[in-house]
């Protein structure tokens, strides 16, 4: 959730490549479920690929091609891990900032 001052990092690049914010003070909005769906969606991606990578390296006979493919495809998930944590970590140090105890 995010307060009325600060911006959601979404989990999507404009057409540009660069991040793409979101406005809001409140998560329920459809913008809002629409990025927590997807970030829900690159988590698990990325963990069947952690599945897949584990396999193929376990695989003596897995070619430098084959490996170029999982580098590759490691490479996006983690890009896209990294922003839905670094999204998350946001949100979350936002919520205990305005805590009142804190």
């Amino acid at each position: 959730m995010t307060t009325s001052n600060e911006l959601r990092l979404l989990p999507w690049t404009g057409p540009d490549g660069k991040p793409c914010f979101l406005s809001t003070d409140g998560g329920g909005g459809y913008l809002s479920r629409l990025a927590d769906n997807i970030e829900s969606v690159q988590l698990g991606m990325a963990s069947g690929l952690l599945d897949q990578a584990l396999e193929l390296l376990a695989d003596a006979g897995t070619g430098p091609d084959d490996l170029r493919c999982l580098v590759k495809d490691l490479t996006g998930a983690l890009r896209d891990t990294l922003r839905v944590a670094t999204s998350c970590g946001h949100r979350l140090d936002s919520r205990f900032t305005d805590h009142p105890f804190r």
